[in-house]
């Protein structure tokens, strides 16, 4: 895997790049994450087509933009990297908050798309309640955002005490310790602020698809089972053991889904006979 950096607006933004192919495929992480989360599907995608895994601004190795990363901001990042190395088209994989990225991205490039996948995301805003959350934990990172990190990633876990996933558990909070109290605050502050997307994909020319946890505390199943009916051509995977982690709680499972869908996106549909 190799290592690059990218210059978005005077930051420095950390990606890798894994495997050679015209097939494009860029993997976004989610809130306090960062690209090792893709490292096992980085792996196997790269197989077949030239994988790109960032480090979202504030997240990881890459630096803050400002005090709010908004959602088009990072989708710029995405960008520039497609940019500096010469690929016109891509299909984009979001967790989370890299869905919320890959719709913001959708908006701005539709052009650069040649398919979605939203993994345990969404393309509506946030609630009244859910902002009223997010200030509160805005306030609380404020205080002591290794607290905040320590208590929030265990439980978007299902089942975070059994042994196949307490290394996984230990990693991502490691991880996120290291994101910079700026980093944190200027994604909730974006995220909070994000617009509703449902019309990216009701009018998607390109292959979506939505991925959810049955578990999923953060991001109701039913809701993104519906907004993948939205799309001309949009499909729907469902973990069923799975929650708002189900790329680590079901991995194999949801990556051969991911693998069948990014060869869809590349084959050129046959012409219809009159």
């Amino acid at each position: 895997m190799m290592l690059k950096t990218a210059i978005y607006k005077g930051a420095k933004i950390n990606y890798f790049q894994k495997g050679r192919s015209k097939r494009t495929v860029f993997l976004i992480h989610g809130f306090l994450e960062s690209h090792k989360v893709w490292d096992d599907y980085a792996k196997v995608l790269s197989k077949h087509n030239t994988v790109y895994s960032i480090d979202l601004p504030g997240h990881g190795k890459s630096e803050c933009l400002g005090y709010i990363h908004s959602m088009e901001e990072m989708a710029g990042c995405v960008k520039k990297i497609l940019d500096d190395n010469n690929k016109r088209k891509a299909v984009i994989v979001g967790h989370s908050l890299g869905g919320y990225v890959a719709l913001a991205f959708g908006d701005k490039y539709p052009d650069a798309l040649k398919g979605l996948c939203l993994f345990n995301s969404t393309a509506k805003p946030d609630t009244e309640e859910k902002v009223k959350f997010r200030n509160r934990a805005i306030q609380v990172v404020k205080r002591n955002h290794e607290m905040f990190i320590k208590e929030a990633i265990p439980n978007l876990f299902v089942n975070k005490n059994t042994a196949a996933l307490r290394g996984a558990v230990r990693r991502v909070v490691n991880t996120a310790l290291k994101t910079p109290k700026q980093g944190v605050l200027a994604a909730l502050e974006g995220m909070k602020v994000r617009p509703d997307r449902e019309i990216i994909l009701r009018f998607a020319p390109y292959p979506v698809l939505c991925i959810a946890g049955k578990k999923d505390l953060v991001v109701r199943w039913r809701d993104l089972k519906a907004q993948s009916e939205l799309c001309a051509d949009g499909s729907f995977h469902l973990s069923e053991k799975g929650g708002h982690m189900c790329f680590y709680e079901d991995k194999y499972p949801c990556l051969k889904v991911l693998e069948k869908f990014i060869i869809r996106c590349y084959v050129k549909p046959r012409k219809q006979l009159d």
